[in-house]
């Protein structure tokens, strides 16, 4: 009897992950396709109106500075996502690692910690490369 009954919780648990990972995975999906779209939409249109600029000959040294200090705001566009990317990885690992019931708010407590040190972690290493 015993054993049935530890069969049927490995069941319900594993039901569980399945359904889970239907509804994440086509959100995962739909989130990178629409991430991609728009990096690649802001990419294209910034190179669009940076060549129309400098073919009307608009392109002076106030429009330079423009260019110039929009691309330095990029400087650390690599490293914030890499951290938050890195540290949600950490968090998906910690949870799979950690204990928790299906209904408990732990795991979403771990991710939310885990990507706020990383975006911590990233102003920290901003800040004190402006200085």
């Amino acid at each position: 009897m015993e054993a049935q009954h530890r069969v049927s919780k490995h069941k319900t648990h594993i039901h569980m992950d399945h359904s889970l990972r239907d509804v994440l995975m086509p959100i995962t999906i739909m989130g990178t396709f629409g991430s991609a779209l728009y990096f690649f939409t802001k990419v294209m249109t910034d190179y669009i109106l940076k060549k129309k600029m400098i073919d009307k000959g608009l392109v002076n040294e106030d429009s330079q500075s423009i260019f110039k200090t929009h691309a330095s705001e990029n400087r650390y566009a690599a490293l914030k996502w890499g951290l938050i990317v890195f540290f949600a990885g950490v968090a998906l690992i910690l949870i799979e690692y950690i204990p928790s019931g299906p209904a408990s708010p732990l795991p979403y407590g771990i991710f939310a910690v885990c990507v706020s040190l990383g975006f911590l972690i990233y102003y920290s290493i901003v800040k004190r490369e402006l200085k």
